[in-house]
């Protein structure tokens, strides 16, 4: 692999912007319950039958392609862009890859053979995730036709249309699938029954969404700024974040923290948030400042993440800013500089790892300790568009606009 030797990241102390009247207290709550229990209690939520249902940017400046290519395997069966990639839960030894062809993708990491090809879309597949248990995977496009699939029959068993799709989360305890759109609204699905449940639209664009730990829950972004929690069972708004403690642009990303109750969010004006979801309250706020030299770039924040191990942030923008930071105190303990936009972050599960991808198609390793580079890996042409991690951190998978995916494999650093 690359490996570029230790960068120093800045640790920049300036603070977040926010009084110390505005920080609220990190509340510790139980663990997430067992996953049987979550699915049982899922099951038992009348959706009811809805529908139709039918079984059955430009890269930064450098010469990418003179890079080495530290891929293991590379996948090139799509035909144009390749927008989104996902990692199997169960065996981590899947993946499924989305791409501007309207095709999806199911094959195998050790040598890109595929399984199944997931056809019918109408339009550029832009999101592609498998299910809690690796048994089923959903596809969605951007005209808003959504499937599901079966992985070892491989043939699909449910689709639905809605409007212009926006994200895909699974449940991660049941076969449960749940949907953003343009037009604001947030759909819930058994699959492959069908049954349906409609979340009350916020007036804007659904941009982002994601499912608390607790399997409870259901954290979404809209278009205006604003972050609602929602019950899953309810189907009701717990919390609503917006006004002056909240984002003036758009919500790009969100991540849920282990604990159930920190929800995370980033925005297009440059800013970050993260929330109490039990209080209600704003614990602390973050500004990705720009870049010198980087005019051209804006501060949208694309990425953002709680670790599990350790009480820090990280948030990472298009001006190619990586900030970590400190959730208790707010303050920044390093600024690690990236030559073009990032556009995805994940924290290794245990450990002080953190992974970034990047419009330059480069992935780097980072030491959240001394905000060093760990590694770098390179052999994308064009910028990445998506990525995923193991949970031991030793297998990163990323798709790009050079028309590929790649699977790196990753001798296993000390932890």
């Amino acid at each position: 692999m690359g490996d570029p030797g230790p960068v120093g990241g800045d640790t920049d102390s300036d603070d977040a912007g926010f009084d110390e009247g505005d920080i609220e207290e990190v509340i510790e709550l139980e663990g997430p319950e067992a996953d049987d229990a979550l699915a049982d209690e899922m099951d038992e939520i009348d959706l009811g039958n809805h529908g139709d249902s039918n079984q059955g940017d430009e890269g930064a400046e450098g010469d990418m392609e003179m890079m080495t290519d530290d891929a293991d395997v590379v996948f090139s069966k799509h035909i144009g862009s390749v927008f989104c990639i996902g990692l199997d839960r169960t065996t981590e030894s899947l993946a499924v890859t989305g791409g501007e062809d309207d095709k999806a993708y199911v094959w195998r990491l050790a040598d890109g053979e595929v399984l199944m090809e997931c056809g019918g879309h109408k339009d550029s597949v832009t999101c592609a995730c498998f299910s809690h248990n690796s048994a089923l995977v959903a596809t969605g496009d951007m005209g808003g036709l959504v499937k599901a699939w079966d992985v070892n029959s491989r043939e699909q068993v449910w689709e639905f249309e809605v409007s212009d799709l926006e994200w895909l989360d699974w449940h991660m305890a049941a076969p449960v699938l749940l949907a953003g759109t343009v037009d604001g609204d947030v759909w819930m699905w058994k699959v492959p029954s069908g049954d349906c449940k409609t979340f009350q639209g916020h007036g804007c664009q659904s941009t982002a969404g994601k499912v608390m730990p607790d399997g409870k829950r259901l954290s979404v972004g809209y278009e205006d700024g604003a972050v609602k929690v929602w019950d899953l069972k309810q189907g009701a708004a717990l919390h609503t974040f917006s006004g002056h403690q909240g984002h003036a642009g758009a919500v790009t990303c969100l991540d849920c923290h282990h604990d159930n109750v920190l929800v995370m969010s980033g925005a297009t004006d440059g800013t970050a948030r993260i929330w109490n979801s039990a209080a209600g309250k704003c614990v602390s706020g973050y500004t990705a400042g720009p870049e010198t030299g980087s005019d051209e770039d804006t501060n949208s924040v694309e990425a953002v993440g709680l670790s599990r191990s350790q009480p820090l942030a990280a948030v990472g923008s298009l001006n190619g800013t990586l900030g970590v930071w400190d959730i208790p105190t707010g303050v920044q303990r390093h600024k690690c500089s990236h030559p073009g936009g990032i556009v995805r972050l994940q924290w290794v599960e245990s450990g002080y790892l953190l992974y970034t991808s990047c419009l330059d198609g480069v992935t780097r390793i980072w030491d959240s300790r001394t905000g060093a580079t760990v590694q770098q890996l390179t052999g994308h042409a064009e910028e990445i568009l998506d990525m995923a991690v193991s949970r031991d951190g030793n297998i990163v998978l990323t798709s790009s606009g050079d028309n590929t995916a790649r699977v790196f494999n990753l001798q296993k650093p000390e932890r």
